[in-house]
Order: C-alpha cells, then structure tokens, then sequence
C-alpha cells in the first residue's frame, strides 16, 4: 500500500510541475501548481511529517495559491507565440530533457528505493513537531525563510505593476505626454 501511496504522490508531483511550465493559461498553471503542492503533502505524510504536510495544504496550497490565482485574473489571458523566439530552442530543449531523463533513471535504479522496504525509518524523538519546526525556521533557516518570503511578495508586485503597465493604464499613458 505504502509503494501505491508513494508512486501516486509521485506522479502527481511530477505531472503538476509538468503542467505548470506547460500551460499557457496562467490560471491553469496556478490550478496545476496546487495539484503539485497536493501531492508534496502526500508524500510528506509518507515522510512522517504531519505538521510540514498540514502547513503544505493549509498556507502554500491555500493561501499562496490563492494570491497566486488573483494576480493570474489580475494579469489576464496574453496572447503568447506557439514557439519561442530562440534560436535552436526545438534542437536544444529535446537533448536536455534526454539528458535529464538520464540523469534521473541513474539516480533512481541506483538507489533501488531500499528506503521503502523497511517498517519505516527510524526518526529522532519529536521529529516533525511544531517545536523543532519552528526551531528550524527561525533559527537555523531564519535567513532562507524570509529571503523566500520576500522573493514571493517581489513577484506578486512586479506582476501586478508589469500587468498595469502592459494593459496601458490612464496612469502610465499621461505619464508619457508632455506637460501642457
């Protein structure tokens, strides 16, 4: 049960980080980035971490993912070319992810997944609780936290501010004229 728990997260997990770097569809990114989110979750629990599986649902699949969500309305649909403009990029992209592809089925055959054919791994007492959670997040990570935290309110604004800009707002517009 265990190996159909963890392949299911799995894949989950990997076909929702496909999806949102596949999907032109901002919004349908942002639903895809849930499902990827979702899944962590799953396979945190699978970790015994409970309370990092509940802090994933509860703040970034629910309330970053719903900041995530206003600022993909907010920004609306945009017309974007089938292909990119770079050239070789139709060469180049299908040899990297053949060498990613490699690269993964090496790490994977060469682990055998030994890890899930015992009873379970042996945890340190209080392995996951709040206390030592938040003994890592602001005291050992403290600067990695909030140098996250501040990258993701940079995006929103520099979202919404180049959505304003690209939508010529009034504002920007009688920026531009010259003073009468």
């Amino acid at each position: 049960m265990i190996y159909v728990a963890f392949f299911a997260g799995a894949i989950g997990a990997v076909g929702g980080a496909i999806a949102v770097i596949a999907m032109r569809n901002p919004f349908y990114s942002v639903i895809a980035l849930v499902i990827h989110l979702v899944s962590l979750a799953g396979l945190f629990l699978l970790l015994y971490a409970q309370f990092i599986a509940a802090a994933q649902v509860v703040v970034y699949a629910g309330a970053v993912m719903v900041l995530y969500v206003f600022v993909a309305a907010y920004v609306g649909a945009v017309e974007e070319p089938l292909w990119e403009p770079i050239p070789g990029q139709r060469f180049l992209a299908p040899l990297l992810a053949a060498a990613l592809l490699v690269e993964l089925s090496i790490a994977i055959l060469g682990t055998g997944l030994s890890a899930l054919d015992s009873d379970g791994p042996t945890l340190p007492l209080g392995f996951g609780t709040p206390t030592q959670i938040g003994n890592l997040l602001l005291e050992r990570f403290l600067i990695v936290f909030e140098a996250a935290s501040i990258l993701l309110l940079v995006a929103a604004v520099g979202a919404v501010t180049l959505a304003g800009r690209s939508r010529g707002s009034p504002d920007v517009d009688r920026a531009k004229e010259p003073a009468a």
